[in-house]
This record gives C-alpha cells, structure tokens and sequence, in this order.
C-alpha cells in the first residue's frame, strides 16, 4: 500500500509543481514552453490514477484481485 500512495503522491506532486512553475516560465521564455508544461500537466492526473490503483505483484495482501496480475 505504501507504494501505491508514494507514486501517487510523486506524480500528482510533480503536476503541481509543472502548473505553478508555468507562470514564471511564460514570463521568462514565452508562451509556448507554458501551455508545453500545463499539456503535461493534464495528462499527469489520470496516468497517477492508473498507476496508483495498480496491483502490486510483491505484496502477498493484494493476492485476491479480481484483476491485474495477481488475478485467479
């Protein structure tokens, strides 16, 4: 479970920081290199959902999914 939570966090960390760091980026190089990072951004969210709630195949708590590789 502490992993799952820890890439969470990481990644939805990391989108935080690309939409905040846009603003100062968008005055010190232009336009283009904010909306780049506020793209990645938004595809960030729902790659941590998905790789948040992915099974992990070390943990011998998560061995009766119904899906995913631990899957019966």
């Amino acid at each position: 479970m502490k992993r799952r939570v820890r890439r969470y966090a990481w990644l939805m960390g990391t989108c935080l920081v690309l939409f905040a760091g846009s603003l100062p980026v968008y005055y010190l190089f232009g336009a283009g290199w904010a909306i780049a990072m506020c793209a990645v951004a938004m595809v960030i969210p729902p790659v941590a959902v998905i790789i948040g709630n992915a099974a992990d195949p070390r943990d011998p708590g998560e061995g009766d999914t119904r899906y995913g590789p631990n899957a019966e």
